[in-house]
């Protein structure tokens, strides 16, 4: 149990230097407008998962993993400089669905409240 909350911690802190770093280090023009929704971290501590989410285009989507895989080395090592860890997490991007996947649920929902 206190691996899986160390983890979540560590995760935790990952998003806000990640954040931080966004706005204040990375220059990347691909990258802004985006959001942080979650970072998991396994329990080894060996692996993060950034997910993120954007309101936009898919042709963006696809710049925007591109400046992330682009920049993803300077965020790794600014996260070892930031946190004092054994083993810097190799980091991972991923576009987060869930929020079109509620805004969809959202348009379903009032389709049936129109409806009835």
């Amino acid at each position: 149990m206190l691996a899986g909350n160390r983890s979540q911690r560590v995760g935790d802190q990952i998003l806000r230097e990640i954040s931080d770093l966004l706005l204040r280090k990375v220059k990347d023009p691909r990258l802004t407008g985006v959001t942080l929704t979650e970072v998991r971290v396994s329990k080894d501590l060996r692996n993060a998962y950034i997910y993120y989410s954007i309101f936009s285009q898919d042709d963006q989507k696809k710049q925007v993993q591109a400046g992330f895989e682009s920049a993803k080395g300077f965020i790794r090592k600014e996260i070892g400089d930031r946190l004092h860890l054994r083993y810097v997490p190799a980091i991972w991007f991923i576009y987060d669905v869930s929020l079109e996947y509620g805004e969809k649920m959202e348009k379903l929902l009032e389709r049936t409240r129109e409806s009835t």
